[in-house]
C-alpha cells in the first residue's frame, strides 16, 4: 500500500482567497508534482527530465502541454468518441502563457527533453485556473531534482471602475477595461499577455506593477515549500563550448565575422554570413574534427556579440536604422475584387495580406472548453507558410506559434470591433504572412485593420502594432530599446515587446524574454517609445485608407436585424419549422432568430428581399391592430360576399364586397382573383373575424 509520509499541504493568502498546494500524494513518479487548489478550482501539474542529453539537439526541449477535462465542468465531450481530443486553441494558448516565464531560467546547455503537463481538474468559473497553472509549475520545477533558477509567481489583473482587481470573477472581467496575465520573479517580470479598451500607458504600468506586488508574495511563499520538501537539484554537466576552440575560432575568425556584418542589405550580409562560416568551418575541420556544432556555437556567439556591440555602442542597427527609427512602409486595399475586404501591409521585408469576410451571426465560431463563452463572433486566424522566409516546406496545420499570433492580433483588434446590435455579422480576418522579417504578428495587426475598413465594417477606431526590442547590458545593467525589430535583432537581442493600440490608447501587449526579467523603467521606456511608432505607422496606414468604407461589398452578405418579443418565437417559426422555411423559400433569404428575440435576416445583391422577408416576420410578430395595413395574398373568394386575405402566414382577414370600390361592384372577381397581391388595412376586429379594406392591387 502506498504511504503518505510525504504528504504535504501548505496554504496562503492569494489576493484574498486561500491558495493550497498539496505536494507528495499524487503523481509521486515524477521528478515533481503539486496540486493547485483555490476554492473550487483544482490545477494538477507535473515535471518531468529525461535523464541522458537528446543526441543532435542544439537547442533546450521543453515541452509544455495544457489539459482541458471537461470533467471539470461537468460537461460530457462533443463528438462521436466522447472525449477529449485535440487540445483547444484556448489550451494552447494557456500552455504557452506557462512555458514563456519557466523557459528563460533553465540553464544554458541543458539538452534533457523537459515535459511540463498542467491539467485542470475541477472549475469554479469565478476563479481561472489558468494562473493556478502557472503557479503550479513553479512549484513542481522548484521542488523537483531539476536545475532551474525559480520560483515564479503569476496572476490575472483586470481594472474595474477604474481600480485594479487581482484575479477577477466572470462579473468583474465583464466591466473590467484591462486583462493581463502576468508573471515574474519576486525581482522582475517575465511574462506580459494583456489585451485593454484603449487603456493610457500608465494604466498599463500601473497594472501591472500591480500585479507583481502579488507575484512577490507568490514567489515568496513558493520558496518556503521549496525549502521544506524539495529535492537537492541534480548536478549535471551542460554542454559549453570548450574554451580553447572558442579562443581559436575567435582569434582567427574574428575579424572575418564583422566583415560579414558590414553590409545593411540583407541578402549580401546572409551570403557573407553563410562563406564566412564555410571558411571557418574548413579551417579547423583538421584541428577539431568532429566538433562542428561547437564550432558554429562559436560562430554565433560571436555575431551576436558583434550586432549587440555595433548597436548598444554605435546605436547602428544591422539594416541602418537609428534606434527609434520604423522601416519603410507600403499598403494597398481592395486587392481581391471578391473577398469582402482585403489588403496588404508591407513594412521592410515583412508582409501580411489580409482578408475579411462577413457572415451570418449563426456563423460564429462555436467553441467547447471550460469557458462559460460558447461562440465567438470575430475570428482571426493567421498562417506563416514557409515560402514567406524562402523556405522549401510544405503546409502544415497552424501550430502554437501560428495560433498565438492570431489570438494577440485578434485581442488587438476586439476592442473595436463594433457591437452586434450595431453590426449584425459574424466577422472572419485571415492574415496570411507573404514575407517575414520579423514582427509579423504586428503586421497581420496592421493589415487586418484595412482589411476591415476596406470592408465596410464601422471600426471604431483604427488600430496599429510595432515590436520592440532590448539589448542590456548583464553587468552594468545598461540598455538600449529599439523600435520595430527585424529578424535578427529578434534572434539576438533580449526581448520582443509587442505593443498594439489605437491614437487613444493600448488594446493588446505581448512580451517574451530571454533575459531574468525587466525592471519597470525598461517597461516604461519600451511603452513609450512604441508608442511613438504606433501612432507613425498608424498615418501611413491612413494615408492608404483613411476611415471604413461606407458600404458593404456587393459580394457580401446584406443583414437587416431588429427585434420581435421571445412569445412570438414559435409562430414565426412554425410547426416544425414549416413557417420560417415557406418565408425563406419566398423570399430567397436567410433568417436566424436568437432566443431573446433578436431577428437576423441575410440576403444577396439587392436588400429589398430581406425587407420583404422582415414585412413577414413582424407581421406574424404582431398582434393585428385596427389602422395596421399589410401587404397579403388573395387565398379565397365568396363571389357575392367578399375577399379573404391572408396578409400573414396564419393571419386573415376579409374585404368586404363593398369595400373593394368607391363604384359598385357586382361580384369579387370582377376586381380580384386568388393569387392576387393586395395591400389591405384593417378596420375592424370582432369575434368573428377581421374585416379589411383595400388600399392597392399589384399587378
Amino acid at each position: 500500500m502506498a504511504s503518505l509520509d510525504n504528504y504535504r499541504v501548505f496554504k496562503t493568502d492569494y489576493a484574498g482567497r486561500e491558495l493550497v498546494i498539496e505536494t507528495g500524494k499524487y503523481a509521486e513518479q515524477a521528478n515533481g508534482a503539486c496540486l493547485v487548489r483555490c476554492g473550487d478550482t483544482a490545477v494538477s501539474v507535473t515535471v518531468c527530465m529525461a535523464e541522458t542529453p537528446r543526441e543532435g539537439m542544439d537547442f533546450f526541449p521543453l515541452s509544455v502541454d495544457y489539459e482541458e477535462k471537461m470533467f471539470a465542468v461537468g460537461k460530457i465531450p462533443g463528438g462521436f468518441k466522447k472525449r477529449e481530443g485535440r487540445a483547444s486553441d484556448k489550451a494552447i494558448l494557456v500552455a504557452r502563457l506557462i512555458d514563456r516565464p519557466i523557459r528563460p531560467l533553465f540553464p544554458k546547455g541543458i539538452y534533457n527533453d523537459v515535459v511540463v503537463v498542467a491539467t485542470a481538474l475541477s472549475v469554479d468559473p469565478d476563479i481561472a485556473p489558468e494562473p493556478l497553472a502557472m503557479i503550479g509549475s513553479s512549484v513542481a520545477l522548484s521542488i523537483s531534482d531539476i536545475p532551474w533558477a525559480g520560483p515564479t509567481g503569476s496572476v490575472v489583473v483586470g481594472c474595474v471602475d477604474g481600480k485594479y482587481v487581482i484575479n477577477p470573477t466572470v462579473a468583474e472581467k465583464e466591466k473590467s477595461t484591462i486583462h493581463l496575465s502576468l508573471a515574474g520573479t519576486k525581482d522582475a517580470i517575465l511574462m506580459i499577455e494583456a489585451g485593454a479598451e484603449e487603456v493610457s500607458d500608465s494604466e498599463m504600468v500601473g497594472a501591472i506593477m500591480f500585479g507583481h506586488e502579488e507575484i512577490k508574495k507568490v514567489c515568496a511563499f513558493i520558496e518556503d515549500v521549496q525549502k521544506q520538501v524539495g529535492k537537492p537539484k541534480r548536478e549535471m554537466e551542460f554542454y559549453h563550448i570548450p574554451e580553447d576552440l572558442d579562443k581559436a575560432v575567435r582569434d582567427w575568425g574574428y575579424d572575418k565575422i564583422a566583415w560579414s556584418l558590414d553590409t545593411f542589405d540583407r541578402q549580401e550580409r546572409e551570403k557573407r554570413q553563410a562563406d564566412v562560416e564555410a571558411e571557418i568551418l574548413a579551417h579547423f575541420a583538421d584541428v577539431y574534427p568532429e566538433k562542428e556544432k561547437e564550432i558554429k556555437d562559436s560562430v554565433y556567439y560571436i555575431t551576436k556579440e558583434i550586432v549587440r556591440k555595433k548597436i548598444f555602442d554605435k546605436g547602428i542597427r544591422p539594416d541602418g536604422r537609428g534606434l527609434k527609427e520604423v522601416r519603410p512602409i507600403w499598403c494597398e486595399h481592395g486587392v481581391l475584387p471578391r473577398a469582402h475586404g482585403s489588403a496588404v501591409f508591407t513594412r521592410g521585408q515583412t508582409q501580411a495580406l489580409t482578408t475579411c469576410t462577413l457572415g451570418m451571426l449563426d456563423e460564429a465560431q462555436r467553441l467547447e472548453g471550460l469557458d462559460e463563452e460558447e461562440e465567438k463572433r470575430y475570428m482571426h486566424q493567421y498562417n506563416f507558410p514557409g515560402y514567406c522566409t524562402g523556405e522549401a516546406k510544405p503546409l502544415r496545420s497552424p501550430g502554437r506559434r501560428e495560433i498565438g499570433h492570431g489570438a494577440l492580433a485578434e485581442r488587438a483588434l476586439v476592442p473595436v470591433i463594433p457591437s452586434k446590435e450595431d453590426f449584425p455579422y459574424a466577422i472572419r480576418v485571415v492574415s496570411d504572412i507573404l514575407s517575414s522579417n520579423g514582427s509579423s504578428s504586428m503586421a497581420s495587426v496592421c493589415g487586418s485593420t484595412m482589411a476591415l475598413m476596406d470592408a465596410g465594417v464601422p471600426i471604431k477606431a483604427p488600430v496599429a502594432g510595432c515590436a520592440m526590442g532590448l539589448i542590456k547590458d548583464p553587468e552594468t545593467g545598461k540598455y538600449v530599446i529599439m523600435t520595430d525589430i527585424q529578424g535578427l535583432e529578434d534572434f539576438l537581442g533580449d526581448m520582443d515587446f509587442k505593443v498594439a493600440g489605437t491614437e487613444k490608447g493600448i488594446t493588446a501587449i505581448q512580451m517574451d524574454i530571454k533575459i531574468k526579467g525587466i525592471s519597470e523603467q525598461i517597461m516604461l521606456d519600451a511603452i513609450a517609445q512604441a508608442q511613438e511608432g504606433r501612432r507613425f505607422i498608424l498615418g501611413k496606414m491612413l494615408e492608404c485608407i483613411p476611415e471604413p468604407k461606407d458600404h458593404l461589398s456587393d459580394y457580401a452578405p446584406k443583414i437587416i436585424s431588429f427585434q420581435i418579443s421571445p412569445d412570438k418565437i414559435g409562430d414565426v417559426v412554425g410547426k416544425q419549422g414549416k413557417v420560417i422555411n415557406k418565408i425563406i423559400e419566398q423570399t430567397g433569404t436567410k433568417i436566424d432568430i436568437e432566443d431573446d428575440g433578436t431577428v437576423c435576416i441575410a440576403c444577396y445583391g439587392d436588400i429589398s428581399a430581406a425587407e420583404r422577408a422582415k414585412a413577414i416576420v413582424q407581421s406574424i410578430a404582431h398582434d393585428p391592430e385596427v389602422g395596421d395595413m399589410f401587404v397579403g395574398v388573395v387565398v379565397r373568394i365568396l363571389s357575392r360576399v367578399g375577399a379573404f386575405v391572408e396578409f400573414a402566414p396564419g393571419k386573415d382577414g376579409m374585404i368586404h364586397i363593398s369595400r373593394l370600390s368607391d363604384q359598385r361592384v357586382n361580384q369579387v372577381e370582377d376586381v380580384l382573383n386568388i393569387g392576387d397581391r393586395v395591400k389591405v388595412e384593417i378596420i375592424k376586429i370582432g369575434e368573428k373575424g377581421i374585416d379589411l379594406k383595400l388600399l392597392e392591387k399589384y399587378e
